[in-house]
Protein backbone atom coordinates (compact mmCIF):
# COMPACT_ATOMS: atom_id res chain seq x y z
CA UNK A 1 0.00 0.00 0.00
CA UNK A 2 1.16 3.46 -0.75
CA UNK A 3 1.22 5.66 2.11
CA UNK A 4 -0.54 8.47 0.29
CA UNK A 5 -3.30 6.31 0.06
CA UNK A 6 -3.88 5.30 3.34
CA UNK A 7 -6.93 5.94 5.10
CA UNK A 8 -5.67 5.00 8.93
CA UNK A 9 -7.59 4.98 12.62
CA UNK A 10 -4.26 5.96 14.96
CA UNK A 11 -5.19 5.12 18.21
CA UNK A 12 -3.29 7.50 20.74
CA UNK A 13 -2.84 9.72 18.02
CA UNK A 14 -2.16 13.12 19.47
CA UNK A 15 1.05 12.65 21.32
CA UNK A 16 4.09 10.38 21.23
CA UNK A 17 4.20 7.72 18.74
CA UNK A 18 0.93 8.24 17.53
CA UNK A 19 1.64 11.58 16.42
CA UNK A 20 4.67 11.14 14.41
CA UNK A 21 2.32 8.69 13.01
CA UNK A 22 -0.40 10.46 12.74
CA UNK A 23 2.41 13.88 10.68
CA UNK A 24 3.89 11.32 8.69
CA UNK A 25 1.10 10.24 7.24
CA UNK A 26 -0.85 13.10 6.82
CA UNK A 27 2.70 14.67 5.25
CA UNK A 28 2.66 12.34 2.60
CA UNK A 29 -0.99 12.71 1.61
CA UNK A 30 -2.87 10.28 3.40
CA UNK A 31 -5.73 10.79 5.75
CA UNK A 32 -6.01 10.03 9.28
CA UNK A 33 -8.49 9.84 12.01
CA UNK A 34 -6.76 10.76 15.49
CA UNK A 35 -8.34 8.62 18.56
CA UNK A 36 -7.60 9.92 21.74
CA UNK A 37 -8.40 10.81 25.16
CA UNK A 38 -6.96 14.18 25.05
CA UNK A 39 -9.45 16.56 23.45
CA UNK A 40 -7.03 20.04 23.77
CA UNK A 41 -4.10 17.90 22.24
CA UNK A 42 -6.46 15.78 19.81
CA UNK A 43 -8.41 18.94 18.58
CA UNK A 44 -5.38 21.02 18.29
CA UNK A 45 -3.36 18.85 15.69
CA UNK A 46 -6.49 17.96 13.87
CA UNK A 47 -7.15 21.63 13.06
CA UNK A 48 -3.53 22.21 12.37
CA UNK A 49 -3.60 19.28 10.31
CA UNK A 50 -6.78 20.58 7.92
CA UNK A 51 -8.97 18.81 6.06
CA UNK A 52 -6.37 15.43 6.11
CA UNK A 53 -7.21 14.66 10.00
CA UNK A 54 -10.47 14.50 12.03
CA UNK A 55 -10.04 13.91 16.05
CA UNK A 56 -12.69 11.53 17.82
CA UNK A 57 -12.38 11.00 21.43
CA UNK A 58 -11.94 7.46 22.12
CA UNK A 59 -11.28 5.11 24.68
CA UNK A 60 -9.86 2.08 23.17
CA UNK A 61 -11.31 0.13 25.99
CA UNK A 62 -15.30 1.13 24.98
CA UNK A 63 -16.77 -1.28 22.46
CA UNK A 64 -19.15 1.68 22.20
CA UNK A 65 -16.30 4.53 21.71
CA UNK A 66 -14.32 2.33 19.05
CA UNK A 67 -17.51 1.31 17.18
CA UNK A 68 -18.54 5.43 16.94
CA UNK A 69 -14.98 6.04 16.11
CA UNK A 70 -15.22 4.10 13.29
CA UNK A 71 -18.68 5.11 11.76
CA UNK A 72 -17.43 8.59 12.13
CA UNK A 73 -14.15 7.98 10.39
CA UNK A 74 -16.00 5.53 7.68
CA UNK A 75 -18.49 8.78 6.82
CA UNK A 76 -15.95 11.68 6.69
CA UNK A 77 -12.99 9.85 4.24
CA UNK A 78 -15.80 7.10 3.17
CA UNK A 79 -13.71 4.33 4.40
CA UNK A 80 -10.05 3.44 5.86
CA UNK A 81 -7.25 1.30 5.28
CA UNK A 82 -4.79 1.21 7.73
CA UNK A 83 -4.50 0.83 11.58
CA UNK A 84 -2.19 2.22 14.02
CA UNK A 85 -2.64 1.10 17.79
CA UNK A 86 -0.12 3.41 19.74
CA UNK A 87 -2.45 3.83 22.76
CA UNK A 88 -1.20 2.57 25.93
CA UNK A 89 -0.09 3.26 29.45
CA UNK A 90 3.03 2.19 31.43
CA UNK A 91 3.41 1.24 35.30
CA UNK A 92 6.29 0.59 37.74
CA UNK A 93 5.34 -1.70 40.48
CA UNK A 94 6.86 -4.56 42.12
CA UNK A 95 5.22 -7.83 42.56
CA UNK A 96 5.69 -7.61 45.79
CA UNK A 97 7.23 -4.45 47.78
CA UNK A 98 8.12 -3.32 51.34
CA UNK A 99 5.78 -6.64 52.57
CA UNK A 100 2.92 -5.59 50.02
CA UNK A 101 1.57 -7.57 47.15
CA UNK A 102 1.43 -5.51 43.71
CA UNK A 103 -1.75 -3.60 43.39
CA UNK A 104 -4.37 -5.83 41.24
CA UNK A 105 -6.49 -3.18 40.13
CA UNK A 106 -3.28 -1.43 38.74
CA UNK A 107 -2.18 -4.94 36.84
CA UNK A 108 -5.45 -5.20 35.37
CA UNK A 109 -5.91 -1.52 33.79
CA UNK A 110 -2.56 -1.89 31.70
CA UNK A 111 -3.46 -5.12 30.59
CA UNK A 112 -7.22 -3.29 30.09
CA UNK A 113 -5.92 -0.55 27.84
CA UNK A 114 -2.66 -2.26 26.53
CA UNK A 115 -3.92 -5.56 25.63
CA UNK A 116 -7.40 -5.78 25.09
CA UNK A 117 -7.77 -2.02 24.16
CA UNK A 118 -5.56 -3.16 21.06
CA UNK A 119 -7.50 -5.96 20.75
CA UNK A 120 -10.75 -4.37 20.68
CA UNK A 121 -9.74 -1.70 18.09
CA UNK A 122 -8.61 -4.49 16.16
CA UNK A 123 -11.28 -6.68 15.59
CA UNK A 124 -13.88 -4.03 15.34
CA UNK A 125 -11.58 -2.57 12.71
CA UNK A 126 -11.41 -5.92 10.87
CA UNK A 127 -14.77 -6.52 10.83
CA UNK A 128 -15.09 -3.33 8.15
CA UNK A 129 -11.76 -4.01 6.45
CA UNK A 130 -13.01 -7.38 5.14
CA UNK A 131 -15.62 -5.56 3.09
CA UNK A 132 -13.50 -3.27 1.47
CA UNK A 133 -12.09 -3.06 -1.95
CA UNK A 134 -8.86 -5.29 -2.53
CA UNK A 135 -5.86 -3.31 -4.77
CA UNK A 136 -3.88 -4.48 -7.08
CA UNK A 137 -1.59 -6.62 -4.53
CA UNK A 138 -5.36 -8.47 -3.45
CA UNK A 139 -4.68 -6.24 -0.24
CA UNK A 140 -7.43 -4.62 2.15
CA UNK A 141 -5.70 -3.43 5.14
CA UNK A 142 -3.11 -3.31 7.19
CA UNK A 143 -3.08 -3.55 11.23
CA UNK A 144 0.22 -2.03 12.97
CA UNK A 145 0.66 -2.70 16.78
CA UNK A 146 2.54 -1.37 19.26
CA UNK A 147 4.16 -3.04 21.76
CA UNK A 148 7.51 -3.02 23.70
CA UNK A 149 11.38 -4.68 24.17
CA UNK A 150 9.69 -5.05 27.93
CA UNK A 151 8.03 -7.95 25.87
CA UNK A 152 10.53 -9.73 25.44
CA UNK A 153 13.33 -8.08 28.81
CA UNK A 154 10.34 -6.80 31.27
CA UNK A 155 12.44 -4.66 33.91
CA UNK A 156 12.18 -5.03 38.17
CA UNK A 157 9.08 -3.69 38.38
CA UNK A 158 8.07 -4.03 34.57
CA UNK A 159 5.08 -7.34 35.33
CA UNK A 160 1.96 -5.51 34.28
CA UNK A 161 3.45 -3.09 31.08
CA UNK A 162 5.76 -6.53 30.03
CA UNK A 163 2.69 -8.97 30.20
CA UNK A 164 0.61 -6.27 28.93
CA UNK A 165 3.05 -5.68 25.87
CA UNK A 166 3.87 -9.57 25.47
CA UNK A 167 0.66 -10.29 25.17
CA UNK A 168 0.45 -7.82 21.60
CA UNK A 169 3.45 -10.12 20.50
CA UNK A 170 1.65 -13.08 21.04
CA UNK A 171 -1.56 -12.31 19.24
CA UNK A 172 0.26 -11.05 16.29
CA UNK A 173 1.14 -13.95 14.70
CA UNK A 174 -2.42 -15.94 15.00
CA UNK A 175 -4.67 -12.50 13.97
CA UNK A 176 -2.32 -12.43 10.68
CA UNK A 177 -3.58 -16.15 9.58
CA UNK A 178 -7.42 -15.12 11.08
CA UNK A 179 -6.90 -12.07 8.39
CA UNK A 180 -4.99 -13.03 5.95
CA UNK A 181 -7.72 -14.63 3.27
CA UNK A 182 -9.19 -11.46 3.40
CA UNK A 183 -6.06 -9.56 2.33
CA UNK A 184 -5.17 -7.73 5.64
CA UNK A 185 -1.80 -7.94 6.65
CA UNK A 186 -0.59 -7.49 10.56
CA UNK A 187 2.16 -6.38 12.16
CA UNK A 188 3.62 -4.99 15.67
CA UNK A 189 6.76 -2.74 16.40
CA UNK A 190 8.73 -3.35 20.00
CA UNK A 191 10.15 0.00 19.88
CA UNK A 192 12.98 0.49 22.74
CA UNK A 193 13.60 3.65 24.02
CA UNK A 194 11.72 6.51 22.20
CA UNK A 195 12.03 10.17 23.33
CA UNK A 196 7.93 10.52 23.78
CA UNK A 197 6.57 13.05 26.88
CA UNK A 198 7.27 10.55 29.35
CA UNK A 199 11.21 11.57 29.01
CA UNK A 200 10.62 15.17 28.69
CA UNK A 201 10.96 15.30 32.65
CA UNK A 202 14.27 13.29 33.08
CA UNK A 203 17.25 15.06 34.14
CA UNK A 204 20.69 15.14 31.68
CA UNK A 205 22.22 12.58 33.93
CA UNK A 206 19.09 10.20 33.96
CA UNK A 207 18.72 10.66 30.39
CA UNK A 208 22.65 10.14 29.38
CA UNK A 209 22.06 6.91 31.65
CA UNK A 210 19.77 5.98 29.57
CA UNK A 211 21.12 6.71 26.34
CA UNK A 212 24.34 4.83 27.41
CA UNK A 213 22.61 2.02 27.47
CA UNK A 214 21.73 1.80 23.66
CA UNK A 215 24.29 0.36 21.38
CA UNK A 216 24.62 2.27 18.31
CA UNK A 217 22.43 5.01 17.52
CA UNK A 218 23.79 5.70 21.71
CA UNK A 219 20.38 7.98 21.87
CA UNK A 220 16.78 7.64 22.47
CA UNK A 221 14.63 6.67 19.53
CA UNK A 222 12.59 9.48 17.89
CA UNK A 223 8.77 9.14 17.13
CA UNK A 224 9.67 10.34 13.34
CA UNK A 225 11.57 6.67 13.94
CA UNK A 226 8.74 4.77 14.32
CA UNK A 227 6.67 6.53 12.01
CA UNK A 228 9.15 5.64 9.21
CA UNK A 229 8.80 2.35 10.41
CA UNK A 230 5.18 2.18 9.81
CA UNK A 231 5.43 3.56 6.27
CA UNK A 232 7.84 0.82 6.08
CA UNK A 233 5.18 -1.51 6.93
CA UNK A 234 2.60 -0.08 4.60
CA UNK A 235 4.69 0.00 1.63
CA UNK A 236 6.31 -3.65 1.99
CA UNK A 237 3.39 -6.19 0.97
CA UNK A 238 5.84 -8.85 2.44
CA UNK A 239 6.15 -7.87 6.04
CA UNK A 240 2.92 -9.88 7.95
CA UNK A 241 2.69 -11.52 10.91
CA UNK A 242 5.41 -10.31 12.44
CA UNK A 243 7.37 -8.46 15.31
CA UNK A 244 9.78 -6.08 14.46
CA UNK A 245 12.21 -4.67 17.37
CA UNK A 246 13.06 -0.88 17.22
CA UNK A 247 15.57 -0.20 19.90
CA UNK A 248 19.12 0.54 18.65
CA UNK A 249 20.50 -3.12 19.44
CA UNK A 250 18.92 -2.58 23.13
CA UNK A 251 18.44 -5.26 25.22
CA UNK A 252 17.28 -4.09 28.35
CA UNK A 253 19.00 -5.00 31.77
CA UNK A 254 17.21 -5.93 35.23
CA UNK A 255 16.88 -2.37 35.94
Amino acid sequence: MNIQDSIAIVTGGSSGLGEGTTRNIVKHGGKVAILDLSEEKGTSLAEELGEQAIFIKTDVTSEGDVQVAIEKTIAQFGGFNTVVNCAGIGAAEKTVSKGKAHDYATFQKVIQINLMGTFNVIRLAAEKLVEGEANEEGERGVIINTASVAAYEGQIGQAAYSASKGGVVGMTLPIARDLAKSGIRVVTIAPGLIETPLFGSLSDKARAALESQIPFPSRLGRPEEYAKLTQSILENAMLNGETIRLDGALRMAPK
